[in-house]
């Protein structure tokens, strides 16, 4: 069935990227704002658009009820969710199929078999694919500490229904495990209603490298590389690159390959990112969770092998079968991804809400802007504080990096303190340029180092 009509469930970047390649795609598209949102650019950009509450994202973007009204009252034959809010909630999916609707994105199914987290670790571990060594369900404190010592220090305290960082802490030794514990499962119930734990290893000097697959109706799944989004904080993804550097080609094409088994396995469909920690130290690879949508990092990938995921999402839920095979995925050169946040650096990455007075984009081969800003919009205070992704490529990293730093360093943003500062720091060390970096490498240099960002 072809598409004719997306209702995007969505706001900002992605909310833009989806309209443009809807457009593309010859579907008319609708935006579903709050009030908020109302003046936003994807309001302006689409066909149409449709408040669907107040600012705040309980009353709009996370109300299923709000966008399934929208959705028929507009007459729209699919949703696109995009990333974050309801993307990975079945619920949403579940509505669509109820009212009809087409679920730009994976089954009810594939959405609670990767959302609850310790559900994953027994399905991919029972496919083969090494986990990292942890517990199963955590249901008190007592329990916490026997797993603990079994397993010795340090360990992660995660959320089973977790994502984006949320529930999360790495606790060293018995004194730190009870005020974590509770400071996690707090933290859970309140991010995700939901306060189950479970205890993992904790790899000290790891890196997070992730699979992209593509998978049809039809029992076809391809994988387009992978990509490295070691570089966090407060596990929070803010320097994405593919493909990932500093590792052998057996390793690569071993996690490659795992990404797509899991994906094949579980008869997925839709595109997907299947996420693995590396050990460094061990030089082994495990399965840490599978994100059941489009990610932010996807422009890295599209850079190095010049596939539209956007697009090949939508033609996937319209029931086309892929045109591509693994063979014609042809990855070239590199790309590095920087995401710009509305923050000040120098207080501690508060958020910084506000009205952009001046907008320069920076205009040059090889450098990629995805944004929904423009000089004059109001950064409001109520969602997200991504205002715009950096990507550059070249024949190889350091091309990348170089273009990069040019790129950042003619980027113009007034009116709003952002994250530029930060994001050109990182860029500059040694440590980053000769890829000697973990997942703790950017919480080190915040701990260790005072910096100057002006």
């Amino acid at each position: 069935m072809k598409i004719k009509r997306v209702l995007i469930a969505n706001r900002g970047e992605i909310a833009v990227r989806i309209i443009k390649a809807c457009k593309e795609l010859g579907i008319e598209t609708v935006a579903a704002v709050s009030e908020a949102d109302k003046d936003s650019l994807p309001a302006r950009m689409a066909d149409r658009a449709i408040c669907i509450g107040p600012p705040r994202p309980i009353d709009s973007y996370l109300n299923i009820d709000a966008l399934i009204y929208a959705a028929r009252g507009t007459n729209c034959d699919a949703i696109h969710p995009g990333y974050g809010f309801l993307a990975e909630q079945p619920e949403l999916a579940e509505a669509c199929i109820k009212y009809g609707i087409i679920f730009i994105g994976p089954s009810p199914e594939n959405l609670r078999q990767m959302g609850d987290k310790l559900l994953a670790r027994k399905i991919v571990r029972d496919f083969g694919i090494p986990i990292i060594p942890g517990s199963e369900k955590i249901n008190n404190f007592k329990e916490a500490l026997r797993k603990c010592e079994e397993m010795k220090f340090p360990v992660l305290l995660k959320a089973s229904a977790g994502g984006g960082g949320r529930g999360i802490k790495i606790v060293n030794n018995i004194e730190e495990l009870k005020i974590a514990f509770d400071k996690a499962a707090a933290e859970a119930k309140a991010a995700f209603g939901d306060e189950t734990l479970y205890i993992e290893h904790y790899i000290t000097n790891a890196r997070h490298i992730e699979v992209q697959v593509i998978a049809d109706h039809f029992g076809n799944v391809i994988h387009v590389g992978e990509r490295d989004c070691s570089l966090q904080r407060r596990y929070q993804k803010i320097i994405e690159e593919a493909p990932a550097p500093s590792i052998s080609s057996e390793i690569r094409e071993a996690i490659r390959n795992a990404g797509v088994t899991i994906a094949k396995k579980m008869n997925y469909r839709s595109v997907g990112t299947v996420e693995f920690i590396f050990d460094q130290d061990k030089k082994k690879f495990y399965f840490l969770e599978m994100n059941t949508r489009i990610q932010v990092e996807h422009p890295v990938t599209e850079m190095i092998s010049g596939i539209d995921l956007v697009k090949e999402q939508i033609n996937i839920a319209s029931d086309y079968p892929l045109c591509l095979s693994q063979s014609d995925v042809r990855l070239q050169g590199h790309a590095i991804e920087c995401r710009i946040n509305a923050e000040s650096p120098k207080e501690g990455f508060q958020p910084f809400p506000g009205r952009i007075t001046e907008w320069l984009l920076p205009n040059e081969n090889g450098i990629r802007i995805d944004t929904h800003c423009y000089k004059g919009y109001f950064v409001p205070p109520f969602y997200d504080s991504l205002i715009a992704k950096v990507i550059t490529s070249g024949k190889n990293r350091e091309e990348a990096i170089k273009r990069m730093k040019k790129a950042l360093e003619s980027f113009v943003i007034k009116g709003i303190e952002t994250t530029i500062p930060f994001l050109k720091y990182l860029l500059n060390q040694r440590d980053f340029i000769e890829c000697k970096i973990n997942t703790r490498w950017i919480e080190e240099i915040l701990s260790n180092e005072s910096l100057r960002l002006s």
